[in-house]
């Protein structure tokens, strides 16, 4: 069976990358996965395309998209002058939950953050998924810190 490849999303991707965004209980009540994809989705697409320290990634296998995540590279003068990769907006296709697909992104991920200078890797996860926790916790993630949003 052929591994899965990692690339870069591009906008013919987006319909993909919303229906996983959408296929679970959190992201079924904010996102909007119609195949019209919408504008909104598009002009965020293209901000990330054009910004370089952003990678939207795609996850392919047997020619369908069963996977995402992005990546941030953030520079900053804490820790040193610490570069911090942060990972968001990790999903993947539900008939590929549980067969270790998630460990192949997050190591992918980690890697591309190394290759970018980066020495700290961070990510959050909604207190409503305790299943991701476990994983992240499993992968060596720690949850040192308590994070705060804003909705304006």
């Amino acid at each position: 069976m052929s591994e899965p490849h990692f690339r870069r999303a591009t906008a013919a991707d987006l319909e993909a990358i919303v229906a996983l965004l959408a296929d679970d209980v959190l992201g079924a009540s904010r996102e909007n996965a119609s195949p019209a994809v919408g504008q909104c989705y598009r002009a965020a697409f293209a901000e990330i395309d054009a910004d370089p320290n952003q990678f939207l990634c795609v996850v392919e296998h047997a020619q369908r998209i069963v996977g995402t995540l992005q990546l941030t590279f953030i520079p900053g003068l804490s820790r040193s002058g610490t570069k911090r990769g942060q990972i968001e907006a990790v999903r993947i296709a539900r008939d590929r939950r549980g067969g270790k697909l998630g460990e192949a992104m997050l190591a992918w991920a980690i890697s591309e953050c190394r290759a970018h200078g980066c020495s700290l890797v961070q990510l959050t996860t909604d207190k409503a998924r305790p299943d991701a926790h476990r994983f992240y916790d499993r992968l060596g993630f720690e949850p040192t810190h308590i994070g705060y949003k804003l909705n304006i």
